[in-house]
């Protein structure tokens, strides 16, 4: 494939979408269809890319927009919000829930992080270009058509096939007060055993960016991952859209709020917060998901299968925190995440 024109796609977040939805966002009821994004080639000259989408309303009140398949390999909240489109009716809430089970629908429907058809990272291309390739053209309609109709946007990540994570929910920093105390209250409503602010800043190319544009409050998570739906994990994802739901006031308090387990704030700051392999082989981790570790503890070693007598090269730990995150596949290139560090509040 020829390399993407990054110039066509570079984000400038003008102009109209060009992808169709045969959907009324303002009609009390239960609405479930496509979106179609046009895309001609060779199989079907005038064909287009049904990307699913919900829309729950019964009256006035607070939107919701819970969406995932940001990255298609990343599965508990595709399940969370295929559960939800089916399970919730309108008659449950005052107000709006808007789903997007698959925002990336070519990469969910692979399996992978990117889209197979543009290697386009959807949290990567906001505000999107409506005449960019199919993933610039998804993140330019979610931010002008959904997150401008939204007022918390929900954006269920996980670790995807590469990583596995503490189930946690995540909030960027304002420099508002007023919005982070209203965020921090969104990830303590969440659930998730850990809740991490995000001291690095999500970024203005992600749906992070996307909201704080528009003004609105925005949640991500990171369930799980290591390529499985896992069974804790997706209970937690789908216990949580619906607290958040209740915090909203969208639908009315249950015992998931009243007896919500108690979540563990902590923070992720800088590069110093992560550890990448410094060679190419077999990684052989020293610790787990949870460790309590050292700034300068070993980490794990990177092994040499090919040269069995070459002696291994460790990866240290850059500061003391908590093993969040840590990485799946045992192969690694220079430059592979390995882990993933916190620190408490």
């Amino acid at each position: 494939m020829p390399a993407i024109n990054t110039t066509a796609n570079g984000g400038m977040g003008g102009g109209k979408t060009r992808i169709a939805a045969d959907i009324d966002f303002e009609a009390d009821g239960k609405q479930v269809t496509w979106l179609k994004l046009p895309h001609s080639v060779h199989r079907s000259a005038y064909g287009h890319i049904a990307i699913p989408i919900a829309c729950i309303k019964n009256g006035k009140g607070p939107t919701l927009l819970a969406m995932s398949g940001n990255h298609g390999d990343e599965y508990e909240g595709q399940v969370a919000t295929t559960r939800l489109i089916r399970e919730l009716e309108p008659k449950e809430i005052k107000g709006r829930v808007i789903v997007l089970p698959a925002a990336n629908f070519p990469a969910a429907m692979a399996g992978m992080r990117t889209s197979p058809i543009d290697q386009g990272n959807l949290n990567r291309t906001f505000p999107g270009d409506p005449d960019g390739t199919p993933t610039w053209m998804i993140s330019h309609y979610i931010e002008t058509e959904l997150v401008s109709r939204s007022d918390v946007i929900l954006d269920l990540h996980s670790g995807g096939s590469s990583l596995l994570y503490i189930p946690s929910a995540l909030m960027g920093v304002s420099k508002d007060k007023a919005r982070t105390k209203k965020l921090l209250a969104l990830t303590e409503a969440f659930g998730a055993p850990v809740g991490y602010v995000n001291l690095g800043g999500g970024g203005d190319r992600t749906s992070t960016g996307a909201a704080e544009r528009a003004g609105k409050l925005r949640l991500g998570t990171e369930l799980g991952g290591a390529g499985m739906v896992g069974l804790d994990s997706t209970r937690i994802a789908v216990e949580g859209v619906r607290r958040i739901m209740e915090h909203m006031g969208i639908a009315k308090e249950t015992d998931l709020t009243r007896k919500k387990p108690k979540t563990r704030m902590m923070d992720v700051g800088g590069d110093d917060y992560y550890v990448y392999a410094p060679d190419a082989g077999l990684f052989e981790p020293h610790v787990d998901l949870g460790a309590m570790v050292k700034k300068g503890q070993t980490a794990g070693v990177v092994q040499f299968v090919d040269n069995p007598m070459r002696p291994p090269v460790p990866a240290l730990f850059p500061r003391d925190g908590m093993v969040l995150c840590k990485r799946v596949p045992g192969r690694v290139e220079r430059g592979d995440c390995l882990f993933h560090l916190s620190t408490d509040r």
